[in-house]
C-alpha cells in the first residue's frame, strides 16, 4: 500500500440518481492541475510559438519563397527612378514684410518653414519651372517609361525605353502635363535643428532631375522677391490713401475743438484739471481741519458746561495758577497747624482766612478766563466749519456746471489725439514701405546644388524583398491560425483539460507496433514509465479504499484504453495489489489477446446464467502475473447493455471488490452505445482514454457529458499516442520530455538488443540527432 497519501475528498451529492461526484483539486504526482490552477494560461509562450513555426515550417519556407519571388517580380516590373536634392536656405530672422499695416520682425518659426515647403510644392511654381525649362516641348519629359508595367522587365532586361508621341496633344494638353509631372515628382523636406529645406526631385531620366530640383529653387527665390515687391507696391499705395483721409479727419476735428472751448469758456492746467476741482481739493483739506478743530473745542467745551473747567489742560499749563496753588496750600496747612492752638475768631486766624480767601477768588477769576477763551474759540471753530462747508457747496455747484461743459470737450479732444495718433503712425508706415520695397533682397539662397544622379534610388530590391516576405509571411501566419481553429483535435494536454474541465492524469507517447512487445517488456522504456506516472496519478485522485472499481473508457474506438487497461492492472500488480481484469467490451472483445488466452467463457456467460454453479469460479483465470486475474468478456451476447445493467451485473462487481484489491474494467467506447455510462455508474471512478490527433473535441467532450449525466465519478484522463520523437511543437510541451523517461543506459540496452550501432553515415545521423535532440530539450527545460 502506498502511504503519504491525501485524504478522500468529500463528495458531493450524487447527480440523476447516480454515484457521488468528487470535488476536483491539484495532485502534486498527477499532469497539470485543474482548470482553476493552470499556470500561464492564456499568456505569451515564446517557446510555444517557436514550436508552432517549427510545425508549419513548409508551409512558412514556402510562403517566404514566394514573398521572394514576388518581390523581385515587383522589382524588374517598376521603372527605376532616379532623384536629385538641392538644399535651401530660408531666412527668416531680419526679413520685413507688412502684416495687418504693421511692419514686424518675423522670426525664426516652424510655421514660417511649413510655409515655404508648401510653397516649393504649389502649382504656380511647377508652371513656372516648365515655362523656364520650355518643358512643354520636351517628349522625352512628357512621355516618361510607366512607373509599373509588364514591360518594364523588357525595357530592364533588353536596355530599351518607351517613346510616346506627342504631337496630338494640344499646347494646353501639353502644360497640364508637364506641370502635373513636375508637381507630383517633387519633394521638400525640412532638415531638422536647421533652416534648410532640402528640395529634390526624381525622374526615370536622370538629367532631368538636377536640372529640374535647381530651377525649382530659383524659381522659388524669384517668386518671393516678386511676391514681396508687388506686396510692397500694394501697401504704399494704400497707405497714401489713408494719410490723406486721415489729415483731412484730424483738420476737421481740432476746428472743432478750438470753437467749442471759446464757446463754453473752458481753460485747462497743465495736467488738464480745472481751477474749480482743485479749489474743492483745497476747500475739502480745509474743511477737514476745520471739523478737527471743532470737536476738539467742543469737548473742551463740554467740560466746562459739566464744571470742569479747572481741569482744562490751560489751568494746568497756567504758571500763574499753580504758583497760587502752591501758596494756596502753605496757607492752608499754616491755617491748620495754628487751628490746633488758636481760635478762628483770633487776629492771625482771621488774617490767614482773609489770605486764603484772596487767593482762591484770584485763581478762580484766571479759571474762569481761561474757560471763556475756551467757548471763544468753540464759537469761532463753528462758524469756520459752516463757512467752509457753504463755499465746498458753492464750489461743486460750479463743479457740476464744468462738467457737463467738459463731456462734448472730452469728446471732441480724444477724436483729435485719436486723428493725431493714426496720422503719425501712417507717416511712420508710408516711409518703412519705402525703404523695404527699394531694397527687394532675397528671403532664401541656394546652399547646394543638385548634381545629377549615378544610380537610381527606386526600386529597392531590399525593400521590396522585406516588405514581400513580411506580408507572405502574415498571410502563412493567418493560414495556420485558420488551420489551427479547424484542428478539431486534441494535440497537446493543455487543450484537453481546457475542453473537458478534467485533469490530464497521464501522457502515454505513441510506440510503433513493431516496437509495442519490446516496450512493454522493457521497464525502462518510455511506455514502462509513462503507464507507472499514470498509475501513481490514478492513485492520488483517492485513497487505498476510496476507489476499488475502475472503468476505463474511451470516445471512440482504437484509441488505446484496452492496453492502458493492460498496463495498469500489471503496474498496480507490482504494487502487490490484487487486480482483476474485467473485459467488458462485449461487442469487440480484445483483452483476451492481451492475456494470451481464449474468450470463450466469461462475463457474458455469466450474466446470462449459462454458467453452472459449481464452475463460475473457473471462468476468473489466472495469468502470468499471480496478482492479475482475467474475466474475459466471453461469448458475444445480442444485448449487451441488458446484461451490464441488470442486478446480477451489480452483484458480480460487489463480490469481486471483496475478493480483489482493484477491479478494472476494459469498458466499449461511450460514443453511439450506453455501455460505458451503465459501467461507470456502477464503479467507483472512470478514467478516460483521449487520443492525441484522432478523436475530435466534440466528440470527447459528448463522450463526457454523457459519463457525467450518468452520474459516472470522471477522475481524470490520459492522452495516448502523444508523438515525442517528432520534430513538432509538441515535442517541447512542459508536460513531456522524451530524455526525462529513458533511465540511463535505457539506450544501450536497446541498442544492444538490436545489435551494434551502425558506422559510418548512420553514426553521423545518429550524431546529428542527439545534438539536435539535446539542444531542444535544453530550450524546452528553460522556458517551462
Amino acid at each position: 500500500m502506498m502511504r503519504d497519501q491525501p485524504p478522500m475528498p468529500v463528495p458531493y451529492p450524487a447527480q440523476h440518481g447516480g454515484m457521488p461526484t468528487y470535488p476536483t483539486q491539484s495532485y502534486p504526482y498527477g499532469y497539470g492541475s485543474y482548470p482553476d490552477t493552470y499556470e500561464d494560461e492564456g499568456g505569451f509562450d515564446p517557446l510555444k510559438l517557436f514550436w508552432y513555426v517549427v510545425h508549419y515550417r513548409w508551409l512558412i519556407a514556402a510562403f517566404v519563397i514566394a514573398g521572394v519571388i514576388c518581390g523581385a517580380l515587383f522589382t524588374f516590373m517598376q521603372t527605376p527612378l532616379y532623384k536629385s536634392s538641392t538644399e535651401v536656405e530660408i531666412f527668416t530672422q531680419g526679413a520685413r514684410v507688412i502684416e495687418d499695416l504693421e511692419a514686424v520682425s518675423q522670426s525664426y518659426n516652424r510655421i514660417a518653414f511649413e510655409t515655404a515647403r508648401r510653397k516649393m510644392l504649389s502649382r504656380e511654381l511647377a508652371r513656372r519651372v516648365v515655362f523656364e525649362l520650355n518643358l512643354t516641348e520636351d517628349a522625352n519629359f512628357l512621355a516618361p517609361t510607366p512607373s509599373f508595367s509588364l514591360m518594364n522587365i523588357f525595357y530592364r532586361i533588353f536596355g530599351k525605353s518607351s517613346e510616346d508621341t506627342l504631337s496630338d496633344l494640344s499646347p494646353e494638353r501639353r502644360e497640364q502635363r508637364a506641370v502635373s509631372l513636375v508637381q507630383r515628382n517633387a519633394s521638400a523636406e525640412a532638415i531638422r535643428e536647421t533652416s534648410i529645406i532640402e528640395l529634390g526631385y526624381s525622374h526615370p531620366i536622370p538629367k532631368y532631375t538636377s536640372l529640374i530640383a535647381n530651377q525649382m529653387a530659383k524659381s522659388f527665390i524669384d517668386q518671393n522677391i516678386d511676391t514681396k515687391s508687388q506686396t510692397s507696391n500694394l501697401a504704399r499705395q494704400f497707405i497714401e490713401d489713408q494719410v490723406r483721409d486721415t489729415k483731412i479727419k484730424l483738420q476737421d476735428a481740432e476746428t472743432a475743438l478750438v470753437q467749442y472751448a471759446q464757446a463754453q469758456g473752458i481753460t485747462l492746467t497743465g495736467d488738464e484739471a480745472s481751477l474749480v476741482l482743485g479749489n474743492i481739493g483745497e476747500i475739502n483739506s480745509a474743511l477737514s481741519e476745520a471739523i478737527q478743530e471743532r470737536l476738539a473745542a467742543e469737548r473742551y467745551y463740554q467740560q466746562i458746561q459739566d464744571g470742569n473747567a479747572a481741569a482744562l489742560p490751560e489751568v494746568f499749563n497756567s504758571p500763574s495758577i499753580q504758583a497760587n496753588k502752591q501758596v494756596l496750600t502753605g496757607l492752608k496747612a499754616t491755617y491748620m497747624e495754628k487751628l490746633a492752638t488758636l481760635k478762628p475768631g483770633y487776629p492771625e486766624m482771621q488774617r490767614l482766612q482773609a489770605q486764603i480767601n484772596e487767593l482762591q477768588n484770584q485763581m478762580n477769576g484766571e479759571i474762569e478766563a481761561i474757560a471763556n477763551s475756551v467757548e471763544l474759540k468753540y464759537e469761532q471753530a463753528k462758524q469756520k466749519e459752516a463757512a467752509l462747508k457753504q463755499e465746498l457747496a458753492g464750489l461743486e455747484t460750479q463743479q457740476s456746471e464744468f462738467q457737463e461743459k467738459n463731456i462734448q470737450y472730452t469728446i471732441l479732444k480724444r477724436e483729435v489725439d485719436s486723428y493725431r495718433a493714426q496720422y503719425q503712425s501712417l507717416i511712420d508706415k508710408l516711409n518703412e514701405v519705402g525703404v523695404g520695397a527699394e531694397l527687394r533682397s532675397a528671403n532664401a539662397s541656394i546652399i547646394d546644388l543638385a548634381r545629377t544622379p549615378g544610380s537610381p534610388y527606386s526600386p529597392s530590391l531590399i525593400k521590396n524583398l522585406l516588405a514581400a516576405v513580411f506580408l507572405f509571411c502574415a498571410f502563412a501566419c493567418l493560414i495556420i491560425y485558420v488551420l489551427e481553429l479547424m484542428n478539431n483535435t486534441f494535440a497537446i494536454p493543455d487543450q484537453l483539460e481546457s475542453e473537458l474541465k478534467i485533469p490530464v492524469l497521464g501522457i502515454i507517447p505513441l510506440v510503433p507496433q513493431s516496437e509495442m512487445s519490446e516496450a512493454f517488456q522493457n521497464p525502462a522504456s518510455t511506455l514502462s514509465e509513462a503507464y507507472r506516472t499514470l498509475r501513481t496519478s490514478v492513485q492520488f485522485t483517492g485513497t487505498d479504499e476510496s476507489i476499488r472499481t475502475l472503468v476505463i473508457t474511451s470516445s471512440e474506438p482504437s484509441e488505446g484504453k484496452t492496453t492502458t487497461t493492460y498496463k495498469l492492472a500489471e503496474d498496480f500488480a507490482a504494487l502487490g495489489r490484487r487486480v482483476l481484469v474485467i473485459d467488458a467490451d462485449m461487442r469487440k472483445p480484445r483483452m483476451h489477446r492481451m492475456f494470451n488466452t481464449d474468450n470463450g467463457i466469461g462475463l457474458s456467460n455469466l450474466l446470462s446464467n449459462v454458467v453452472k454453479s459449481g464452475t463460475a469460479a473457473d471462468i476468473f483465470r489466472k495469468t502470468n502475473n499471480s496478482n492479475i486475474t482475467f474475466l474475459s468478456a466471453g461469448t458475444i451476447p445480442p444485448n449487451p447493455a441488458d446484461l451490464l445493467i441488470s442486478q446480477k451485473m451489480g452483484l458480480t462487481l460487489h463480490y469481486c471488490k471483496k475478493r480483489y484489491d482493484l477491479v478494472i474494467i476494459d469498458s466499449p467506447p461511450v460514443m453511439g452505445i450506453s455501455d460505458a455510462p451503465i459501467l461507470a455508474r456502477q464503479a467507483d471512478a472512470t478514467l478516460m482514454v483521449v487520443s492525441t490527433k484522432q478523436v475530435t473535441r466534440k466528440a470527447a467532450k459528448n463522450a463526457y457529458s454523457r459519463l457525467r449525466s450518468a452520474g459516472a465519478n470522471v477522475v481524470g484522463a490520459t492522452l495516448t499516442k502523444f508523438t515525442v520523437n517528432k520534430l513538432d511543437y509538441n515535442y517541447a510541451h512542459r508536460y513531456m520530455h522524451y530524455n526525462y523517461y529513458a533511465y540511463d543506459g535505457a539506450e544501450n540496452s536497446r541498442l544492444e538488443h538490436h545489435g551494434r550501432i551502425d558506422e559510418g553515415s548512420n553514426s553521423d545521423i545518429s550524431r546529428s540527432a542527439s545534438t539536435v535532440s539535446d539542444f531542444i530539450n535544453r530550450i524546452s527545460r528553460r522556458f517551462s
